[in-house]
């Protein structure tokens, strides 16, 4: 089977996908991956061939800052680059509405992986669930009139293969536990868990060691620090100088996904720019993050607990899964004073580092990649259209 991973580019929805695409590959399936030309070096790590949308003319194609106005480049590229590798399924990430609309044209199976929780409506359950961020109903509603208006953008009739569910594809797939999902919720029939699909980049030679020396300098606590998108919520820069100044811990605060990195003189802070972040979670006693799915999961599978302060997005969505789990603190955007206070606390909660491991230990025990890989293969059984009658011929985007 020809396989064509075609995720957005960035490491949180890449690295996952790419970890199904490697034990795909192992099982001897042809995959390549379809991405923006800043994502060629992380294919080449991972040993796959690589296509840039720029060679089919979408440079802004698979970029999570541009998928609300991006999805017609995605399907563009989709279809054409599907067409080259003649293509027998898809695997996407959410987000990419055009690629689902390419799989539908082109009669092609196309597997979802999703976050680390459900973003849409349960199948049944959870109507006690409070707002965390915006109502489910409200997200799906949103997403689905998003996915509508690009079929109509791309001249398809109203509707899809899935009826009125399109956004799962044929499976979607969640790298969390049950434990995140609202207690009592069932999940949509074509949702399932498979674990973390864990893989990121190798690190260099002595990249490492040299964040491990500047830490060991300061001799204090580390506290590692990876933060999302903004949305509507502000820099949370004055936070990290105010929690990091002549306090308990320093902080290594990967800027990749911190706007505008502005420490303050005199911070214990130590910015990285790093494809990778498990060796610097391994240096750390906690993880704080704003509630994106990637250094989430990185920490449970340490057995890190977590602090959260949360922008928009899912980003409200998980942190309140894990403050139900109990594996860590929310940090209030709006009490500044108390986020040191908090860390220290957390770091000395014997009770919420347990729970943490124990969580850890679980989304560890699962082999996410052979998971995910199963479910591809029987997508592809049981959706099998026969090469002749895929419509590569006669799609002209």
């Amino acid at each position: 089977m020809r396989i064509l991973l075609c995720p957005l580019s960035d490491g949180g929805y890449l690295y996952p996908t790419i970890a199904a695409g490697r034990e795909l590959r192992r099982r001897g399936h042809h995959v390549s991956v379809l991405g923006r030309s800043g994502a060629a070096p992380v294919a080449a790590d991972a040993g796959l061939p690589f296509a840039a949308t720029e060679d089919f003319g979408e440079r802004r194609a698979f970029s999570v800052a541009w998928w609300g106005t991006s999805a017609m480049a995605q399907y563009r590229a989709t279809v054409r680059a599907a067409r080259a590798d003649r293509a027998d399924l898809l695997i996407t990430s959410v987000l990419c509405h055009g690629t689902l609309l390419a799989a539908e044209v082109l009669g092609l199976p196309v597997v979802v992986v999703g976050l680390s929780v459900h973003l849409w409506d349960y199948r049944a359950g959870g109507d006690d669930e409070p707002p965390l961020g915006r109502p489910r109903r409200n997200r799906t509603r949103e997403m689905r009139q998003q996915y509508a208006e690009v079929r109509e953008q791309a001249g398809l009739p109203r509707g899809s293969r899935w009826g009125d569910d399109p956004l799962p594809g044929d499976a979607l797939l969640l790298r969390g536990d049950p434990a995140l999902e609202y207690p009592g919720a069932e999940l949509p029939d074509r949702v399932r868990h498979v674990g973390p699909l864990r893989w990121e980049p190798t690190p260099g030679p002595g990249e490492v060691e040299a964040v491990r020396e500047q830490v060991a300098r300061s001799g204090k606590p580390v506290v590692y620090v990876h933060l999302g998108r903004v949305f509507e919520g502000g820099s949370r820069w004055p936070h990290l100088n105010e929690t990091f100044t002549g306090g308990r811990f320093q902080a290594v605060v990967e800027q990749g996904r911190s706007p505008s990195p502005e420490p303050a003189p005199g911070a214990d802070i130590l910015t990285v720019r790093k494809p990778w972040m498990g060796p610097l979670i391994d240096l750390a006693d906690m993880v704080l993050t704003s509630g994106t799915s990637a250094p989430v999961l990185a920490a449970l599978v340490r057995g890190r607990p977590l602090a959260a302060s949360p922008n928009g997005s899912e980003q409200p969505l998980l942190t309140g899964a894990c403050m139900r789990a109990g594996v860590g603190v929310h940090l209030p955007k709006s009490a500044l004073s108390d986020w040191p206070a908090l860390l220290d606390s957390a770091c000395r909660d014997d009770a919420l580092r347990d729970r943490a491991r124990t969580l850890g230990r679980r989304l560890a025990a699962v082999d996410g990649a052979a998971r995910a890989a199963d479910i591809v293969e029987r997508v592809a059984q049981h959706s099998v259209i026969p090469k002749e009658d895929h419509d590569y011929a006669n799609v002209s985007p």
